[in-house]
């Protein structure tokens, strides 16, 4: 009996002695905050906050069509129009087997590698609204399927004027 009461004893002690440091624990929380603040002279920036963070292009099994993505932007330049490009060129969805391009557009006008004129002078000096619109460039190939990802930069910059 003492010999379990000796060995008990110290699991007891070690217990509560273990139970008063969760008690007096601590907690912590991770916060990430990210801001962006555009220059009054020059931005391209979506209304929503959140496009392109996680968008999802529906498919319709009786049309093999993807949904359309279409976002609008906030855009400016004080000193001449706005340019835009994909970098890299033309955007494809892949599964890593078969690919689904994609036709990027801003303002109506297709994006592709090279700069592009947007908006135009007139219209970004005070600043304009523009929609981005993302589709399938065609309907997907019978016997296509699987999860499909893309991720690609549509860079803008500004054209500045050119004075005499």
């Amino acid at each position: 009996m003492l010999k379990k009461t000796a060995f008990v004893l110290p699991l007891v002690m070690l217990a509560f002695g273990s139970s008063s440091v969760f008690a007096a624990g601590e907690a912590s929380s991770i916060v990430n905050i990210k801001a962006t603040i555009p220059t009054q002279q020059f931005h391209a920036q979506p209304v929503n906050p959140d496009f392109g963070r996680d968008e999802t292009m529906s498919y319709n099994t009786v049309t093999k069509q993807l949904s359309t993505l279409r976002a609008t932007y906030e855009v400016k330049n004080t000193d001449g129009s706005i340019n835009a490009y994909i970098e890299g060129g033309p955007a494809s969805l892949t599964n890593g087997t078969a690919a689904i391009p994609l036709v990027t557009t801003f303002n109506g006008v297709t994006l592709t590698g090279a700069p592009l004129e947007v908006v135009d002078d007139a219209s970004s000096t005070p600043g304009t609204q523009a929609d981005m619109v993302i589709t399938a460039a065609a309907p997907v190939a019978d016997g296509v399927s699987g999860l499909f990802t893309t991720n690609f930069v549509v860079v803008f910059d500004h054209n500045p004027r050119i004075t005499q």
